[in-house]
């Protein structure tokens, strides 16, 4: 079959030769980052997640999941890679980036992915096989849905006088930097 009856939103030049090209070296970041998930796994550093950052054809970072060994909650692949990517390129923003991760990103992932502006992503293994793998995160997407009160972990609005003096100094700061 020609994999460009199977896509129809791709331009013309992504057809033939060039597609084929770009989707081998996708699968080839793909197996870079699964590699790395079963080396985490196999070294007992923490679950079975990898992820890279790439940007023109190169690897500008890579991460793994070191929840457990870090004890930090927020250690996971993605945003491993997002930050060292960040510090490599000296910069706040991923634009041009590429994210190459061995799992669907969970919510915070998401978050660090839309925040980071990278440019795309591609997973290997959906949330659903994360789930029967016993990290199930559906409890958390279910949780953004409810008002703040009403959540499991409730989260309370607490307005004070003085709670928007950060965001008018920030608007009247020279030296900020908008993002």
């Amino acid at each position: 079959m020609n994999p460009c009856s199977r896509i129809v939103a791709l331009p013309l030049l992504y057809c033939g030769t060039a597609f084929r090209f770009m989707q081998k070296a996708h699968e080839e970041w793909m197996r870079t980052a699964i590699d790395l998930a079963l080396e985490n796994v196999r070294r007992g550093r923490g679950g079975p997640f990898g992820a890279l950052v790439v940007k023109d054809g190169n690897l500008i970072a890579s991460g793994a999941n070191s929840v457990t060994v870090e004890n930090d909650p927020t250690a996971h692949a993605e945003v491993i890679a997002i930050r060292a990517a960040c510090r490599a390129l000296g910069a706040f923003q991923l634009d041009g980036c590429t994210l190459y991760t061995s799992c669907e990103p969970c919510p915070m992932c998401l978050g660090a992915i839309f925040w980071a502006r990278l440019t795309e992503y591609y997973f290997a293994c959906s949330r659903t096989s994360a789930a029967q793998a016993g990290f199930d995160d559906a409890f958390i997407y279910d949780q953004v849905n409810f008002a703040p009160g009403e959540r499991s972990i409730p989260g309370y609005f607490m307005q004070t006088a003085s709670c928007l003096e950060p965001f008018a100094e920030w608007a009247r700061s020279n030296l900020k930097t908008p993002y």
